[in-house]
């Protein structure tokens, strides 16, 4: 059997606990072929997620291993997990449709249901795809690719009636709210921290109508509603080990309608900042342009047929947008008491606030050449 030293070597380190019930929610899910062994997946800091093997006859009468993932879905994060299972199994479904490469599969009940629910534990399962994965990388090529498969899910889904899907986040990317949130809670100050901060706030409200853009031209019927995944990094790529060549996007669980440049400000946002976005020297936060630049390629090269001029008009200032709306979200939860993201100091959320805003802040100096780029790929691969 493939990897049956490293497969043994695993089921020696198994819970029994943990094994009869993952064998339960295989049984659940009607999954060929005794169970043989798991592993757990430390990626990802919301569900819980097993590779779970299975032994399967190959047909000849060999034993071989055929591997699944098993994720048990937080729903104290996603609060309503069978709409979030019901958008998922609508997009998949629909890229199996119309396109030929990979996609997620998840697999039904005998019920023909896409997850398992057993008292408060909420089960999903989907086929196991062997590849490589980036948090980060320096490579173009693989950053090039990530836009490539971001852009391919956008088009591929560009003929997708976004408005079918649930909203599992309301007003997720609505920046006006988030700048109405964020005044309202700094007027209140409920653990008098707003006068610690009134300079990363001040700046925030000054540039709170060009961060609102996006928002605005789509209430005025100026940007359509996309498909859109809503956590672009390179994480929720993956790659073939030997080609480096995208296989597919996963990570489906933020898939809700939106607009396209919310996925390219913030995978932008993410990949093309030169430090992490909780450095505490802020002062070194800013625009990678060449990483921009390959990133912008790879994306446009799939999508600049299918969006529209105004969509591609607001993809340099994607970026800029996405960044001052997270810096309002991290801004608001200091002010708040830090109730909402994880903090691993007390001032985290203000560090990570001010990182953001020093790349925004980049990303307008910058704005210019962000344009051109983007005016560029359109016109290498687009009808412009």
């Amino acid at each position: 059997m493939k990897e049956s030293g490293r497969l043994i070597a695993n089921q020696e380190k198994m819970n029994p606990e943990t094994a009869r019930q993952l064998q339960k929610i295989g049984e659940a899910f009607c999954l060929e072929g005794p169970f043989f062994s798991y592993e757990e997946i430390s990626q990802g800091n919301v569900n819980h997620t097993y590779k779970v093997n299975y032994i399967r006859d190959d047909g000849t009468g060999m034993a071989q291993i055929k591997s699944y993932l098993v994720q048990e879905v937080n729903t104290y994060a996603f609060r309503n997990p069978v709409e979030l299972m019901e958008n998922i199994d609508l997009v998949t479904g629909y890229i199996r449709d119309h396109a030929n490469g990979l996609t997620l599969h998840f697999h039904h009940t005998d019920e023909r249901k896409t997850y398992y629910v057993e008292g408060n534990r909420f089960w999903r399962i989907c086929n196991y795809i062997p590849s490589v994965t980036f948090d980060t990388t320096d490579d173009m090529r693989v950053i090039r690719n990530t836009g490539k498969a971001f852009g391919e899910f956008q088009n591929t889904l560009s003929g997708f009636d976004a408005s079918r899907l649930h909203y599992t986040i309301p007003d997720f990317h609505n920046t006006r709210k988030r700048y109405e949130t964020l005044i309202r809670d700094a007027a209140s100050d409920p653990c008098g921290r707003v006068g610690s901060v009134r300079e990363e706030l001040d700046y925030l409200l000054s540039v709170q109508d060009q961060a609102c853009m996006m928002t605005d031209m789509f209430e005025r019927g100026e940007l359509p509603l996309r498909v859109t995944h809503n956590d672009t990094k390179i994480n929720n790529v993956l790659f073939d080990e030997n080609t480096m060549e995208a296989l597919t996007v996963i990570d489906l669980d933020t898939v809700m309608p939106g607009l396209a440049g919310h996925d390219f400000g913030d995978a932008v946002r993410f990949a093309a900042n030169f430090v992490e976005e909780d450095c505490p020297d802020a002062e070194k936060a800013g625009l990678d342009l060449n990483v921009f630049w390959a990133f912008a390629e790879g994306f446009l090269g799939k999508t600049a047929s299918t969006l529209t001029e105004n969509e591609i008009a607001t993809l340099g200032l994607s970026g800029f947008v996405l960044a001052c709306e997270l810096a309002t979200r991290f801004l608001d939860d200091y002010i708040l008491g830090d109730r909402y993201f994880k903090i691993r100091s007390k001032d985290h959320n203000l560090i990570r606030t001010r990182c953001q805003i020093a790349l925004a802040k980049d990303m307008l100096a910058k704005m210019d050449a962000m344009n051109g780029i983007v005016d560029a790929c359109a016109r290498k691969y687009g009808n412009r």
